[in-house]
């Protein structure tokens, strides 16, 4: 409680208050005193609560005070059931009620005045349902919700601008400097206008300088034209080629259009397409989903220090000597049928590998195959736009 009291009150002989208390003088107060104090407090948080308690009839004083106190969320010590000694001891003035709301107040004033204030504009005015009947009432409702939300919306944007870095004392001396920067620009141009009415045939020559200006402004408009235009030429020839590939391929499929030709070579694509999605692909994705999941349990785990490192390695190498003899008593079985399966089993997982060389080979030589196509249409464009012919090919 001592401390309770220091801290109210080094806070009330501070700005804004400046009371001039000291320990014994704060302690002998009267209880009007102390309310009086009290409502000193809340009249800082809320500028309405301005008011002499003694013109004021005591209820109507609790009344007011514990209004505002459930507004900034106060919650007095003890439960719901103390809440009517709360409201006696604020009525009558009590130490042991008035003390932790002032404690409580002074500790957070600038949170507390936010809050005072929004509370201003977002406690929200119940209408009675039967009221809200009446068309003008309802729509006169619905502006003022409608309001309160723009209200929301414009406090959050003041507020992150509050905190965005800005301040309106470097916002006054940008503008005081190009205010200063403009009026020299303007007292140089007064005295270039003075030199050059000096000079002969001026409002001519002024008038050739403004068309100038204007056909310079021009050209740089039609050069950013001929570089959006070259673009969308760019891209152009780009779909065009991706186009003629296509037609390519086509008309060498359809040269070799015989059913059975048709039928192997979709044979093999499906046969290719279902190994690369029914096994390397799953294999895969397995794979990049374990290595995540390893990468966030490291990601989680605590940083380790050089002995945790020792300790890993020491447990690592004790594991490995375990394999190592599980192993030494395997061979030493020697069973046969054992042989034979793991000899089965490694020449499967040769295979396998194998075949999953030779699909990233195959894939690897399609994507080969279509660049180079793309190169050797574009090497003929570039042949037809120079005015050469094209070259025959084999088969041509």
């Amino acid at each position: 409680m001592s401390d309770q009291i220091k801290f109210i009150v080094d806070n009330l002989n501070k700005e804004p208050f400046r009371k001039n208390y000291n320990l014994i003088t704060f302690d002998s107060l009267e209880p009007m005193q102390l309310l009086q104090i009290l409502n000193d407090i809340l009249a800082e948080i809320d500028p309405k609560q301005v008011v002499d308690i003694r013109e004021e009839m005591p209820e109507q004083t609790a009344k007011r005070m514990l209004s505002l106190l459930g507004i900034l969320k106060y919650k007095p010590p003890g439960n719901a059931t103390d809440m009517s000694t709360f409201r006696q001891g604020l009525v009558i003035g009590s130490k042991p009620v008035i003390y932790p709301v002032l404690h409580w107040l002074l500790q957070r004033t600038p949170e507390l005045k936010k809050r005072a204030y929004l509370a201003r504009f977002l406690i929200k005015l119940e209408v009675p349902s039967e009221f809200l009947q009446d068309e003008t009432m309802a729509d006169t409702n619905k502006q003022y919700e409608e309001l309160m939300e723009a209200f929301k919306t414009l406090h959050k944007e003041c507020e992150q601008l509050k905190t965005s870095g800005f301040s309106t004392a470097e916002i006054r001396r940008d503008i005081s400097a190009m205010e200063e920067e403009k009026d020299q620009l303007i007292k140089r141009v007064e005295r270039l206008k003075k030199r050059v009415e000096t000079v002969q045939n001026h409002q001519r020559m002024l008038k050739i300088a403004r068309q100038l200006r204007v056909e310079k402004e021009r050209e740089e408009f039609l050069a950013q034209q001929k570089q959006e235009q070259k673009n969308q030429l760019f891209h152009a020839v780009q779909r065009l080629q991706r186009v003629q590939n296509q037609l390519k391929s086509m008309r060498h499929a359809a040269a070799d259009a015989k059913p059975e030709s048709l039928m192997k070579r979709l044979e093999e694509e499906v046969k290719f397409n279902s190994y690369m999605v029914t096994e390397k692909f799953p294999k895969e994705l397995e794979n990049k989903k374990k290595e995540l999941h390893f990468l966030q349990k490291v990601v989680s785990e605590p940083a380790m220090g050089h002995s945790d490192l020792l300790e890993l390695e020491s447990k690592i190498n004790e594991i490995n000597t375990q394999i190592n003899q599980l192993i030494e008593k395997k061979m030493m079985r020697n069973e046969p049928i054992e042989s034979k399966l793991s000899l089965y089993r490694q020449q499967a997982s040769i295979i396998s590998r194998k075949k999953e060389a030779k699909a990233e080979e195959l894939q690897e030589a399609k994507e080969k195959l279509t660049s180079l196509e793309r190169e050797v249409s574009l090497k003929t464009n570039q042949t037809r736009e120079f005015g050469g012919t094209e070259v025959l090919k084999g088969d041509e």
